[in-house]
């Protein structure tokens, strides 16, 4: 053949093979990214003011007080997986655990809503011996924080556990649709197991297990399909166990967005707000749920609950401790032979997350004051861990 045919023919095969190789390659983490960024998500927004108690807030301050100062904690060692420390958890809305004078033991993680732990490194948390789960939030444009800074921050620290979104279902907290959250989640998961495959993804915590809310739950999942072409994947279930009303217009937490037209929401009262068997009922009915729907082997976690009634209603410090502690006792001893999660000697849930330190609109459980200084609610808790340790 001669040299001109050779050549020619070599041309050939490469440019058959070349755009082949190169459209074979992985695609790399920032075509990735570019991609989820310009999937179109629709935004719903509600513009509804919060109306969670019904009386009271007129006389409580407008905004959370600065605290006051730090405190040096001394060291404590991060809890084993499934002993009782591990699994009793605290929501922070100041943010930083180190603002608090913790009595010993401490919980065993903690929650503050974003993705921004106190400490600059994993080794900062591990003295202070509590597990930071961080928050990707819905807001008005899509999540917060953006992509970029989830992937950046998923490889930094790998192996966390990832709640995605905030209360969904309710309409001044992240507020989404079904549609919008299932594709709101689907940005967040890739994002999240592509910088580190490791990680655990959770669904945001609905505010309450209900036939209505579990119906949202239906309809977010039904929408992933519809809109991604596979099942939603969910590593960790989670849930909120909130005992409020659901009625348009009334105090509690209305009707989920989307739901406009709904007539099946729990009109539950003031006085149901800390009946521990409600709160029993909404984790057999989340087990039953996730078994009917093939997610049995899954862990199902509380990332918030608590009394946000106000003292005037009745709910004094005594009435708060018999709740925080009579929780715990149900939640740590819930089990089911067949809804239970297997790993876990069958228990229904695995971790719970007590609301709050501190936060000036729903101050009946608070843990500490302003400066920073353990309420009687505070002593109640460490004392159970120390009582009840394994």
């Amino acid at each position: 053949m001669p040299d001109f045919a050779r050549r020619l023919l070599l041309f050939i095969l490469l440019g058959a093979l070349i755009p082949g190789w190169f459209s074979a390659r992985p695609a790399s983490p920032q075509r990735i990214l570019a991609g989820l960024e310009a999937i179109p998500c629709a935004s719903y927004i509600s513009n509804a003011p919060e109306t969670l108690v019904p009386s009271g807030e007129a006389q409580m301050p407008t905004e959370q007080a600065r605290p006051t100062g730090m405190f040096d904690l001394a060291a404590q060692e991060m809890p084993a997986p499934y002993t009782l420390r591990w699994r009793i958890g605290v929501g922070i809305p100041d943010g930083n655990p180190h603002l608090f004078d913790w009595m010993s033991p401490r919980p065993g993680w903690y929650l503050n809503w974003s993705t921004n732990p106190f400490a600059e490194s994993a080794a900062g948390e591990e003295t202070l011996g509590m597990e930071f789960v961080p928050m990707i939030r819905l807001v008005d444009n899509g999540l917060q924080p953006g992509l970029a800074t989830i992937y950046r921050q998923a490889q930094a620290r790998p192996g966390m556990v990832w709640l995605v979104g905030n209360e969904p279902d309710v309409r001044w907290q992240d507020d989404a649709t079904p549609e919008e959250y299932a594709c709101q989640y689907y940005r967040a998961w890739r994002t999240i197991k592509l910088a580190d495959p490791t990680a655990q993804v959770a669904i945001g915590g609905i505010s309450q297990v209900t036939p209505l809310r579990l119906r949202y739950l239906d309809a977010v999942r039904a929408s992933y399909t519809e809109q991604f072409g596979g099942p939603m994947p969910v590593d960790v279930w989670n849930i909120h166990a909130f005992i409020l009303r659901e009625q348009a217009g009334e105090w509690g937490v209305g009707l989920p967005p989307g739901f406009d037209d709904a007539t099946d929401g729990l009109l539950w009262d003031v006085a149901d707000h800390d009946d521990l068997g409600l709160v029993e009922a909404q984790a057999r009915a989340m087990r039953a749920w996730m078994a009917e729907r093939g997610e049995r082997n899954k862990p199902l976690i509380i990332t918030e609950y608590g009394i946000l009634m106000l003292p005037e209603a009745g709910f004094s410090p005594a009435r708060v401790i018999e709740f925080m502690v009579g929780s715990f006792d149900l939640l740590n001893s819930l089990t089911d032979e067949e809804l239970g999660y297997p790993s876990d000697e069958n228990r229904l849930i695995q971790r719970w997350v007590w609301f709050s330190t501190r936060y000036y609109l729903y101050p009946a459980g608070d843990l500490f004051t302003t400066e920073g200084i353990p309420l009687p609610p505070l002593r109640a808790l460490s004392g159970y861990i120390r009582a009840h340790s394994e």
